[in-house]
C-alpha cells in the first residue's frame, strides 16, 4: 500500500523560495494575506469570509476554497503558504472559524503538493516588532515602517508573516 505525500513535507529546492510565489495568511473570518510573485512584487489585503444571511455553515469554507484558487491561477502557481498558527482563541465561535479555515487551507494544500506550514503567533510579533507580545496597533505600525498601508491589524499580520518567511528562508525544514 503507498503512503500518499504530505505537502507538508515536499520542500522547494534551496533557493526556490527566492523566486517562487509565496503566500502568508492571517486566518480567520476576516483573512489578511500578503504574497510575494515571482518578481519579488509584494500586495496584500484582506478579505471576508462572514457567511451570508442565506448561507449554510459550509460556505465560507467553499469560498474561501475558490479564492485559493482564484489567488493561484491568477498569482500563481503558489510555491508555498505559511499561516499564523493561533493556540488560544478569545471564544469558540473563533476557535471553529480558525479551525475550518485551518482545515480548508492544508486539504487545499495537500492537493496540490503545496508545502505549508504554521508560525507561531509570538514568532511573527517578535520577528516585526522584536516583541512577542506586541499589540495590533505596533504590528500596523510595523508594516507601514516597511512601506505598506494595512487596512487592519490582519492584513499587517499577514504582512509580517510573509517578511518571516522571506527573511528566514521560510523556516520549511
Amino acid at each position: 500500500m503507498n503512503t500518499p505525500i504530505s505537502a507538508q513535507n515536499v520542500r522547494p529546492e534551496p533557493g526556490a523560495i527566492n523566486s517562487s510565489c509565496i503566500l502568508a495568511l492571517d486566518l480567520g473570518t476576516t483573512t489578511g494575506w500578503a504574497l510575494r510573485s515571482h518578481d519579488g512584487l509584494i500586495t496584500s489585503g484582506m478579505v471576508s469570509f462572514r457567511p451570508g444571511r442565506f448561507d449554510g455553515g459550509g460556505m465560507r469554507y467553499l469560498r474561501f476554497t475558490n479564492w485559493l484558487t482564484e489567488l493561484d491561477r491568477l498569482s500563481g502557481p503558489i510555491a508555498a503558504i505559511w499561516f499564523e498558527e493561533v493556540r488560544a482563541h478569545r471564544g469558540v465561535d473563533a476557535s471553529h472559524v480558525y479551525g475550518g479555515l485551518m482545515a480548508t487551507l492544508t486539504a487545499w494544500a495537500e492537493l496540490r503538493g503545496v508545502p505549508y506550514e504554521g508560525v507561531a503567533v509570538g514568532s511573527i510579533k517578535r520577528h516585526a516588532t522584536g516583541k512577542g507580545n506586541a499589540p495590533k496597533e505596533a504590528m500596523i505600525a510595523a508594516a507601514r515602517a516597511r512601506g505598506f498601508s494595512p487596512v487592519d491589524d490582519n492584513e499587517a499580520d499577514a504582512i509580517a508573516i510573509l517578511h518571516w518567511a522571506i527573511e528566514t528562508n521560510g523556516g520549511l525544514r
